[in-house]
C-alpha cells in the first residue's frame, strides 16, 4: 500500500450503526487508531486498536488536542501501509478531520472518507415528532469563536452536539441566553439510539446545573423554535414581502427621498428614550429605526442597486479595518492613540478610493452640515484637537468661557450679540468635552429636567387656586424650589 489516510465513521454508538463499507474496512484492517476508547463499538474492532484517549485526559484545551492529533495522523499516513483512523459519528462532523485534510494536502497524502451514521439521525428519532424542514445543525465546537451569539435563527429549531463534557454546555449556556429567555425550555438527548438512551427537558437557565455525565456518551442539545422570537432572516423576508408586487401599496410606493422625514423622526424618538433612560421603549424605538434601514435596503434590492449583503459587508469590513488593535497585531496606548489611528485609516481609505488627499486637506472635512448645532460644534472641536489645536489644560478652557461671557455684556448690536453668544456656546461645548460630557445630551437632559420642574410648578399653583401668569416672580421662585425638592425626593 502507498501512503494514505482512511478516516472511518464509527456511527453514534453500537456496531449495528456501522455502514457496510465501515464494517468491511474495520474488520479487514490490521491496526486501527481510534479517537476515543470509550465509543461503544470500539470493542468490536477485531484488529489492533490504538487509542488517543490519554491525550484528552492530560490536555485541557481541545484545540490543542485536535491540532496535535491531526499532525500525528498525517505522520502515520506517511507509512507505507498508511493509517486507518476511526472517529465517532460521521467524519465530516469531527473537528480533527478538516485539520487532517489541510496537512495531508501539503504532504500530498490522499485522504479517503468512509461515511458513518452521524449523531443527528438517532437524536432526531429520539426527539420525535419534530419538524426537520427548518432544522439548524451546529457542532458543539463552534461556540468558542462566538463572542455574542451563535449562528442560530431562534425562530427555527436547532440541534447542537455532540457534547462530551459539562464544560462545553457551560460555554454554550451564556451565549444562548443572548438569544433566548432564561425560562426557555430545551431538550437533551444522551446516548441516542443506545440501550441507555435518555431524553429530558429543562429551562435554559438550569442547563449547566443539571448536567453531570462522563465523556463516554455524547449529548445532543435540541432548541425548539421560539415563536416569541425573530431572526434577522425572518425580518428580511417580512420586508421583502411588504415591497413585493402583492405587498403593501403604501410601502411599495415609497422611495429613498419620501422616507427621509421618517428616518429623522425615528432617530429623534430613539434619542428621547435614551434621555428618559426608558429601556422598554428603547426596544420599540430601535425596532422602528431598523425598519427605516430595512425599507431603504429593500427598495434598493428591489431596484437592483444594492442588497443587505452590501450594507452589512461594508460596515463589517470597515469595523475590522478600523480596529487593527482588535483584529490585527497593532498595539495601542489608550483611546487617544486609537482615534489617531482611526483618522489615519480613514485617510488611507480615501486614497484607495481615488479621492485626492491634496483636494481634501482640511482637518475639518467630513463634518455633516445637518447635525444639530451642539453636536456639530463638538465634532468640529474634536477634529481641531486631533490636528493639535487644543488648550494645555482645563484652566484655559474655563478662562475662555468667562472671557466670552464677559464679551456678551459689551455687545453693541444684535449681530454682534449673536456672534458673542455663539462664541460662548462653542466655548461651553469645549468645556463639556474636557469633562467627557456630550453637550447635546447634557442640554437635552436639562430640557427634560426643566420641563418636569415647570409642570410641577403649574400643578402646585393650581393646588393653590392660582395661575403662574398671575403670580409675582418671588412666589414663582418659591414654587420652583418646592418643585425641585419634591421631584428630588420622588427620585
Amino acid at each position: 500500500m502507498a501512503k494514505s489516510i482512511t478516516i472511518v465513521g464509527l456511527g453514534p454508538g453500537m456496531t449495528k450503526f456501522w455502514t457496510l463499507a465501515a464494517y468491511q474496512h474495520l474488520t479487514e484492517a490490521t491496526t486501527v487508531y481510534v479517537q476515543t476508547k470509550y465509543h461503544p463499538s470500539v470493542t468490536d474492532i477485531p484488529g489492533q486498536v490504538n487509542s488517543f484517549q490519554g491525550w484528552y485526559e492530560t490536555t485541557a484545551k481541545l484545540e490543542a488536542i485536535h491540532d496535535r492529533l491531526a499532525v500525528e495522523i498525517v505522520r502515520l499516513g506517511q507509512q507505507e501501509e498508511g493509517v486507518t483512523y476511526a472517529v465517532p459519528g460521521h467524519p465530516n462532523f469531527d473537528e480533527t478531520v478538516p485539520r487532517i485534510y489541510t496537512l495531508a494536502k501539503q504532504q500530498q497524502i490522499p485522504v479517503t472518507i468512509i461515511a458513518g451514521l452521524s449523531f443527528i439521525e438517532p437524536a432526531i428519532t429520539a426527539l420525535q415528532p419534530i419538524n426537520v424542514d427548518d432544522l439548524q445543525l451546529l457542532r458543539a465546537e463552534q461556540i468558542p469563536s462566538q463572542y455574542y451569539s451563535p449562528p442560530i435563527n431562534p425562530d427555527k429549531p436547532a440541534l447542537i452536539g455532540p457534547m462530551y463534557d459539562a464544560e462545553t454546555i457551560r460555554l454554550w449556556q451564556p451565549v444562548l441566553l443572548n438569544l433566548y429567555q432564561p425560562d426557555y425550555r430545551v431538550t437533551l438527548v444522551q446516548a441516542a439510539g443506545q440501550t441507555d438512551e435518555r431524553v429530558w427537558s429543562c429551562r435554559l437557565v438550569e442547563l449547566a446545573e443539571l448536567l453531570a455525565w462522563d465523556n463516554k456518551t455524547g449529548i445532543m442539545l435540541y432548541l425548539p423554535a421560539d415563536e416569541q422570537n425573530c431572526s434577522f432572516i425572518t425580518f428580511q423576508q417580512t420586508m421583502a414581502q411588504l415591497l413585493s408586487p402583492d405587498g403593501c401599496p403604501w410601502d411599495r410606493k415609497q422611495t429613498h427621498q419620501s422616507l427621509r422625514p421618517y428616518l429623522l423622526e425615528e432617530c429623534y424618538e430613539v434619542l428621547e428614550t435614551l434621555d428618559h433612560d426608558d429601556l422598554p421603549a428603547l426596544v420599540e424605538e430601535l425596532g422602528d429605526l431598523l425598519l427605516q434601514i430595512a425599507l431603504h435596503t429593500q427598495i434598493a434590492t428591489r431596484d437592483g442597486n444594492f442588497q443587505w449583503g452590501d450594507v452589512l459587508g461594508h460596515i463589517n469590513r470597515k469595523m475590522i479595518r478600523r480596529h487593527p488593535h482588535v483584529f490585527a497585531n497593532v498595539v495601542v496606548d489608550g483611546a487617544g492613540e486609537i482615534l489617531v489611528n482611526w483618522e489615519a485609516i480613514k485617510k488611507s481609505e480615501k486614497a484607495e478610493k481615488g479621492q485626492s488627499l491634496v483636494e481634501s486637506t482640511s482637518a475639518l472635512d467630513g463634518i455633516l452640515e445637518g447635525l444639530p448645532a451642539l453636536a456639530q460644534a463638538l465634532a468640529i472641536s474634536k477634529k481641531a484637537v486631533r490636528a493639535g489645536f487644543e488648550w494645555d489644560d482645563i484652566d484655559g478652557v474655563l478662562e475662555k468661557v468667562i472671557e466670552e461671557a464677559g464679551e456678551i455684556a459689551h455687545a453693541t448690536d444684535a449681530a454682534n450679540l449673536e456672534a458673542e453668544i455663539g462664541d460662548l456656546l462653542f466655548s461651553v461645548v469645549n468645556l463639556a468635552r474636557w469633562h467627557n460630557i456630550d453637550a447635546e445630551s447634557a442640554l437635552r437632559t436639562m430640557n427634560a429636567r426643566f420641563t418636569r420642574r415647570f409642570k410641577r410648578m403649574e400643578q402646585l399653583a393650581v393646588a393653590q387656586d392660582q395661575r403662574l401668569a398671575d403670580m409675582p416672580l418671588s412666589d414663582m421662585e418659591a414654587l420652583w424650589q418646592k418643585a425641585k425638592r419634591q421631584l428630588a425626593e420622588s427620585g
